[in-house]
């Protein structure tokens, strides 16, 4: 019997168990009363035999004892049970990840800098969404989709992990970016689409109106998380490379965000607005908004149960037999 998963269907029947010591009790001291007892002066002249089968006569109650007990087991239906479980999944979420790769996401005040901290937070992000389906849209001065989107997680993130500084026209074009995101989900079928913009300046550049894309978005029902990378003050931000080197200088220099356009976008589309001035801070504002947007899964269990209570009552049934056929051969002069 495998003893995993176990258990008993009518488990308040296993107090009646209780009986089974008390009846032993019981036909031992009426075994004792109801014996006969002969008084005499003297033995001798007798033959005291003492017969091996009369010794193990109470054999015969026992087998009862035992078989009464096998059949309060059996009526406590003993059974296994075995689990077997069904996911299923929703249709997930699509979402495109607006990036901003302009030369200020070097600024240092995030550690090593603004860019690579947001590759590390970005791929767990994705780690995250095993049934969703992600996009990468990166934007400067102007905006292109890295990856359309696609469940194929390894490639999402490979391409943020790719993701560096001066692929675009340097600027800030958020509503470009925006607008890219906009125009990878129109086409969705998912019950719900999400843009999550992130950027570290002020909207520069660029020929779509952050406002113009945001409405769009609104449009099409994809809510918009928006969030502004960078510290309170000043910052170490990138200023000039040296010709020789190719290595970039830096310079003290004021963090400028429009907090209130990406505000703005995020409550005419329903998401909300985060601030990231440090790396614990960047990772908290994407493990929140993996815990807004969740996709809906539903487990089913199936049980099936194996009843064992038939090999209870066999057992009784042979014990019971047995208990017969001695009763009526081995110990028939005994009873």
């Amino acid at each position: 019997m495998n003893w995993n998963n176990f258990e008993f269907h009518n488990p308040e029947f296993l107090w009646l168990l209780i009986l089974v010591p008390l009846l032993a009790v019981w036909y031992f001291f009426m075994r004792k009363k109801d014996a006969a007892v002969l008084t005499i002066p003297s033995v001798k002249g007798f033959k005291v035999e003492s017969s091996f089968l009369s010794k193990l006569k109470p054999l015969l109650y026992l087998l009862r004892l035992f078989a009464l007990a096998a059949i309060i087991v059996a009526l406590a239906r003993p059974r296994n049970i075995s689990v077997s479980k069904k996911t299923k999944t929703n249709r997930g979420i699509d979402i495109v990840m607006a990036i901003d790769v302009s030369a200020s996401m070097l600024a240092r005040d995030l550690k090593p800098n603004r860019l690579e901290a947001l590759k590390k937070v970005a791929i767990n992000f994705v780690d995250k969404r095993p049934n969703d389906r992600i996009g990468i849209v990166v934007y400067a001065g102007e905006s292109f989709t890295q990856t359309p989107i696609t469940s194929d997680k390894s490639i999402v993130k490979r391409t943020i992990s790719e993701l560096k500084w001066g692929q675009l026209e340097g600027g800030t074009a958020i509503g470009m970016g925006l607008g890219s995101g906009v125009n990878r989900l129109k086409e969705s079928k998912a019950k719900s689409k999400v843009i999550i913009l992130l950027t570290d300046g002020v909207n520069n550049s660029g020929n779509i109106d952050p406002r113009t894309a945001t409405e769009l978005a609104k449009e099409l029902k994809i809510k918009v998380y928006t969030i502004g990378i960078g510290t309170n003050g000043m910052a170490d931000f990138p200023w000039s490379k040296d010709p020789r080197t190719g290595k970039l200088n830096f310079r003290k220099q004021q963090v400028e965000i429009d907090e209130a356009l990406l505000k703005d976008i995020a409550l005419e589309t329903e998401g909300k607005y985060f601030r990231a001035t440090n790396n614990s801070s960047l990772k908290e504002i994407y493990d929140e908004i993996d815990t807004l947007e969740k996709t809906k899964i539903e487990e089913f269990k199936y049980y099936n149960y194996q009843e064992k209570f038939r090999i209870f009552v066999f057992f009784a049934l042979g014990l019971l037999v047995l208990e017969f056929l001695l009763r009526n051969t081995l110990f028939k002069s005994f009873i």
